[in-house]
């Protein structure tokens, strides 16, 4: 999925009105040696700007980010909330003391079925996103979830790096019995093989829990439902004509949203894909206030543990003069904010000026 500036770049400049940051920055544009980290969404700042989403190419320097926290084996259940934090603005860059954070939104454990993550989307907020804190750089992941129902709402299970390699599992409106496959690099949507596969014939994906499997390696990329492969992508059929391997290759966050696409001033195409406008005066949503998808598990296996020597803590980016992708390295640098607890300065206020924006952006996502 991607998302169009163009759609909110008004409500994001007043969000920034009278900010000594808030620079754009992007390749061709890098951040200043005061404001050197750039946000996912963009714009040039310091402290939290240099956490999940940062921009290693587009900041001032490839180590401008702070070193993206290593990949862990872990099954998240959701007995309760405590390993979430519900506002991704008080995030330090401590993978250990929380496993997800909410970009956006608003979350609600169902204390059902020994407890399910149930993600909101109102006519207010805009969505809901969470990331994990941890990035996962090639493995297996699985999301055991229930998608939304309605015409207009996305449910999205992805993988995202930093430079926009992503891959997704999106599941539109209100086709339930349908998954969607697709994956991006540095933002781009690869020519080389084909994208873009859709998964029909599914039992309701509403009322039925389904485990969604991206199997992510060097050479592979594989998706699963319920243990049964449905597609795989081969590395080598995505190098370009100059020998470009247009193919996710960086550490990624993964995220999992509910997101609006059926609202006015969206892109034709994007609201025929969701499923066509959302209608807030459905039943489901006036009986409860709002639209919801339910999360069960998240299962990480990590696919570079065996090339890990020493006290490994994180992934960093360098220079790799060979091809369009920087080299990726393990190091044992620090992961938090000025190697300690969060900074409450303007960096941070400002970051919770982006959260806002956050929920902005998912209801620009385009095709």
């Amino acid at each position: 999925m991607h998302y169009s500036l163009a759609v909110v770049l008004p409500v994001v400049l007043a969000l920034l009105a009278g900010s000594a940051q808030g620079t754009s920055c992007n390749s061709t544009s890098l951040c200043p040696s005061a404001f050197p980290c750039c946000s996912e969404f963009g714009f040039c700042g310091k402290d939290a700007f240099c956490l999940g989403g940062c921009d290693p190419l587009a900041s001032k320097s490839l180590d401008a980010c702070k070193p993206s926290p290593v990949c862990e084996d872990a099954t998240h259940t959701f007995a309760n909330n405590n390993r979430i934090l519900s506002n991704a603005t008080f995030f330090d860059g401590n993978a250990s003391e929380y496993d997800w954070v909410v970009n956006s939104g608003t979350i609600i454990n169902t204390n059902s079925s020994g407890g399910e993550l149930a993600m909101i989307l109102t006519e207010a907020n805009g969505g809901t996103r969470l990331s994990s804190t941890r990035y996962l750089h090639y493995g297996t992941v699985t999301a055991r979830l229930k998608t939304g129902r309605w015409g207009g709402v996305i449910t999205a299970f992805i993988t995202m790096s930093d430079i926009r390699d992503e891959i997704d599992w999106e599941f539109p409106g209100a086709a339930t019995t349908e998954a969607q496959t697709n994956y991006f690099w540095q933002g781009y949507i690869p020519t080389e093989s084909n994208n873009g596969h859709t998964e029909k014939g599914l039992a309701d994906t509403f009322s039925n829990y389904h485990d969604y499997t991206i199997d992510w390696q060097p050479k592979t990329l594989t998706f699963s439902i319920d243990g049964k492969v449905v597609r795989t992508i081969n590395q080598a059929d995505t190098v370009d004509k100059s020998g470009v391997s247009r193919y996710p290759n960086t550490p990624s966050r993964i995220q999992l949203s509910i997101w609006p696409a059926g609202l006015p001033g969206a892109p034709p195409g994007t609201v025929e894909w969701a499923g066509g406008m959302i209608n807030w005066k459905d039943p489901d949503y006036l009986s409860t206030g709002h639209f919801y998808a339910l999360v069960k598990s998240v299962t990480i296996k990590c696919g570079d543990k065996a090339n890990r020597s020493g006290n490994v803590t994180a992934y960093k980016y360098g220079a790799n003069a060979t091809a369009e992708t920087p080299a990726i390295s393990f190091t044992n640098q620090t992961t938090l904010l000025n190697g300690a607890g969060p900074s409450l300065d303007s960096g941070l206020q400002f970051r919770g000026a982006m959260a806002a924006v956050a929920a902005l952006m998912m209801a620009a996502y385009i095709l």
